[in-house]
């Protein structure tokens, strides 16, 4: 049996228990900071280097519009400085029987961006809206 890679285009996002339907989904990597360091007496003229603290980008994600679904407004109104609703987002890749096959949960995500889509009189697209969220760490959960 081959073995094919797995394409991008069925995944589901899902956040207590409920699953939402987004267009797409970006930002889920992880990056290890670079330490440099030199000791005094090192025979070597150059840094060595080690790893750091990971850093996560936030994730954004895209989904179609739709009349009264204000959750995404109401999410990042009720975030301030001292209150914010966190929740742990599950990103899952799917395979042709929806089962997940690779599934990513960002923990204790919050809103940091809403976007409404762009309003064009002449043009003929869905209107897509954007929800970007930080969140406290990425694990690949198989």
């Amino acid at each position: 049996m081959a073995t094919y890679p797995l394409p991008k285009f069925h995944f589901q996002v899902e956040w207590g228990g409920v699953r939402i339907g987004f267009t797409e989904v970006t930002g889920l990597d992880i990056q290890a900071e670079v330490i440099e360091y030199r000791e005094g007496s090192s025979p070597e003229y150059h840094k060595i280097k080690m790893p750091g603290m990971q850093k996560y980008s936030n994730i954004t994600l895209k989904r179609g519009t739709i009349q009264g679904d204000t959750d995404f407004y109401r999410w990042i109104n009720m975030t301030n400085m001292t209150v914010a609703e966190r929740r742990d987002i599950v990103i899952s890749l799917l395979n042709e029987t929806h089962t997940p096959v690779m599934t990513w949960k960002a923990k204790n995500s919050f809103p940091v961006k809403v976007q409404a889509s762009d309003l064009k009189s002449d043009g003929n697209e869905v209107a897509i809206e954007t929800l970007e969220l930080a969140h406290e760490g990425l694990n690949l959960v198989v």
